[in-house]
């Protein structure tokens, strides 16, 4: 039986209504827990004084031994200032916490990894740069989250040059990663090409930025994106974008061959996609606006917690495929099908650092693992729950980075796999198992 619109809306709030009950209940959402033996009072003589000083010391004769004696090789920190977090804003770094916990969370259950966040008290460009270049020696990558527009393209640019090892801003690199995936199987059921589209982007921060290159590294005709912001679509005239965001006018430059001026109105006649990843809706997107698409439209209305548009009223606008960044709608486009696998990948080959062409294999590969062979428009992604795709896209990754001399630890494809499905499938058996025993309680009836 079909839920009518308030059943719907009901259903949208559940989610939101169900954190503020089992937040305090948990007190958050993950913890440290022991990896090695502890026998008797002698195993402390081991792990720690005086045995610990001999592991010490070979690591201080050669630092790659932190690798062979030490978890930095399967250690993430979360970092984030707190300035732009979901669809809330600068809300600090206290209150970015429980979605740091929840990436944590993600790292672990998804991916194997051992994830930890890290939210700094500054605003500062430089001086979260520093910070983070001064947490390689115990990381083996780093995630960059929730960080405001755009000062978080020059922040990530500048820790790519620097360290070494992989640096990677979620809202940038794991949505687009993601959306290109989406995209693959979305297109492929209406019978179109990607370097054929014409994709419409309405918002222009870090996610968008970011997906419209991906798009066009991965093929997309430059010509044929239109990017719009609060101002209007982005072309060769938007001086004003000059100054203060190099990365919206290099894309002003290239994109929007047509010479559309106007704003999302205008900009959304005849396309083919239109990528929201904007200010939470409803009715950011307009109805009129998808009317006015060509035939067979898809529609990405991503923002969170609420999507541009409702994706019932995208439908009734005739939208062929509708997507949003949520797990309770059909195709959920969100970076938690990205980041967990491409850290798996990248820790397990020890690269140094993350490309675009690395994450072009990896959506490839995720757009590979949706059911039906990515034919469903109600199921263009996999979701979270099919734990047998992270170790496939962590493998495709780890593989393009042994391909492209960025990893310090040459497996074969076998090989990857096998270690991040031992990886995964450990997380995931350790947590039912904590579960079942009572050290995970069940959470309090509603």
């Amino acid at each position: 039986m079909t839920m009518d619109k308030d059943e719907l809306l009901a259903k949208a709030k559940k989610p939101a209504q169900d954190a503020m009950r089992l937040h305090p209940f948990y007190r958050g959402k993950i913890e440290v827990n022991l990896k090695s033996c502890v026998r008797n009072i002698g195993d402390f003589a081991i792990w720690y004084t005086p045995g610990v000083a001999e592991p010490c010391k070979a690591i201080a004769e050669n630092k790659e031994k932190v690798y062979d004696y030490t978890n930095k090789a399967n250690f993430c920190a979360v970092v984030s200032d707190g300035t732009r977090v979901l669809g809330l804003g600068d809300i600090g770094p206290e209150a970015s916490m429980p979605v740091m916990e929840g990436k944590a969370l993600l790292f672990k259950y998804l991916g194997g990894v051992d994830a930890f966040p890290v939210c700094v008290d500054t605003k500062d460009a430089d001086e979260l740069i520093n910070f983070v270049k001064m947490l390689q020696p115990s990381f083996g990558g780093v995630n960059l989250e929730d960080i405001a527009s755009p000062k978080c393209f020059y922040v990530l640019d500048r820790l790519k040059e620097e360290c070494h090892i992989p640096v990677w801003h979620d809202d940038q690199q794991g949505t687009a990663l993601v959306t290109l995936a989406g995209l693959i199987n979305a297109l492929k059921i209406v019978g179109k090409k990607l370097e054929d589209s014409k994709i419409v982007l309405i918002g222009a921060g870090a996610a968008n930025i970011c997906t419209a290159r991906l798009l066009i590294s991965a093929g997309v005709d430059t010509g044929k994106v239109i990017i719009v912001d609060s101002k209007g679509a982005l072309h060769e005239g938007r001086t004003d974008l000059k100054e203060g965001f190099p990365a919206k006018w290099e894309l002003a430059q290239t994109t929007n061959s047509e010479g559309i001026t106007g704003g999302a109105a205008e900009a959304c006649k005849h396309a083919d996609v239109l990528i929201g990843l904007s200010k939470p809706g409803p009715d950011t997107i307009k109805k009129e606006w998808v009317e006015s698409m060509a035939k067979d439209a898809i529609v990405f209305a991503c923002a969170n917690p609420i999507p541009e548009i409702w994706p019932w009223d995208a439908q009734e606008a005739g939208a062929k495929i509708v997507s949003t960044g949520r797990s309770d709608f059909p195709n959920q486009v969100n970076n938690s099908l990205g980041f967990p696998a491409i850290f798996r990948g990248v820790l397990d080959v020890q690269a140094s650092g993350i490309s675009d062409t690395m994450c072009i294999a990896a959506a490839e590969e995720l757009a590979a693992c949706a059911p039906n062979g990515g034919m469903d428009p109600e199921k263009i992604l996999p979701t979270m729950d099919m734990w047998e795709v992270f170790p496939r896209v962590a493998t495709a990754t780890a593989m393009k980075a042994i391909d492209e001399g960025l990893a310090r630890v040459i497996l074969s494809r076998d090989e990857c796999y096998n270690k991040a499905e031992q990886f995964i499938k450990r997380a995931q058996d350790q947590t039912k198992a904590a579960m079942e025993q009572g050290f995970i309680p069940e959470p309090p009836a509603e």
